[in-house]
């Protein structure tokens, strides 16, 4: 995979919503960006959100996730399945799906003998819901582990979980956008957003899901920030030009006595 210049917009509603749960911060509150040009290509511009990059986030699958459907904590972020961002991407969790064994997938039978790839109401393909949520998704209690099988499939082969995941799950809960930008002088410039992908990033449905652990005061403690923890994804995601830049900017922002614009939901 790595980095792309085709631009994959998503709809963003502007409705408010419903009010979060308690635990929850809103979605609008002052945040600090940085914007630099890309190291390995002059036509592009990234835009982070140093808020969320510095923030104390991290997930906390099976230790007090709520789920973003009622009644499924279990669940964590795969109660709709995962959409395939393109055909590349479903060609290539099916190759790492064919090596999934019984002992790794609860679903492996079903999934083999009559397939993991369903398409939605709209037609696009996407992994299948059984049970109620993704067909990899291993419930509570399995042998071979809880959460995503294709996720045990590559710590068992000490590969990154980015390796093995649809694009979408592995980026989760980064949110990577594009837009073409006219300058003054007639010339145009990339701009790669980099940023929180919270209920917004969802669509209008996102205000509907039961909890979302981005703004949660829960999922906010841990030891390093987004942008130590997530770093073979940003990496994938920016390039490693891009990241290590990044992570200057952010160490810069961290080394500052009083830095601007932290995210709300982290520990005071």
């Amino acid at each position: 995979m790595g980095k792309t210049k085709k631009a994959k917009p998503d709809e963003m509603a502007d409705a408010t919503g419903p009010t979060p749960p308690d635990d929850e911060v809103g979605l609008d509150f002052t945040r600090a960006w940085v914007e630099f040009p890309d190291p390995e290509d002059d036509e592009q511009l990234f835009r982070c959100d140093l808020t969320w990059l510095t923030s104390r986030w991290n997930c906390i699958f099976g230790q007090g996730c709520q789920g973003i459907q009622a009644g499924r904590a279990a669940d964590g972020c795969c109660t709709l399945g995962a959409h395939f961002s393109d055909e590349e991407d479903e060609q290539r969790v099916a190759g790492h799906a064919a090596r999934l064994t019984p002992d790794i997938w609860q679903f492996h039978d079903i999934g083999t003998a009559s397939g993991w790839v369903e398409e939605d109401e709209d037609g696009e393909r996407q992994t299948r819901r059984w049970k109620g949520s993704c067909i990899f998704q291993n419930r509570p209690g399995f042998p071979g582990g809880e959460g995503c099988s294709l996720h045990i499939l590559a710590l068992r082969e000490g590969r990154e979980p980015l390796e093995t995941k649809p694009d979408v799950c592995w980026q989760l809960p980064v949110r990577r956008t594009y837009e073409w930008v006219d300058r003054p002088d007639d010339t145009q410039v990339l701009v790669i957003s980099i940023g929180e992908y919270d209920r917004r990033g969802w669509g209008s449905g996102g205000h509907d899901l039961h909890w979302w652990c981005t703004s949660a005061t829960s999922a906010h403690g841990a030891g390093d920030p987004v942008y130590v923890s997530y770093r073979p994804e940003l990496t994938e995601l920016m390039g490693k030009g891009a990241y290590d830049r990044l992570v200057e900017l952010c160490e810069q922002r961290l080394a500052a006595q009083l830095p601007m614009a932290p995210h709300p939901a982290d520990p005071a």
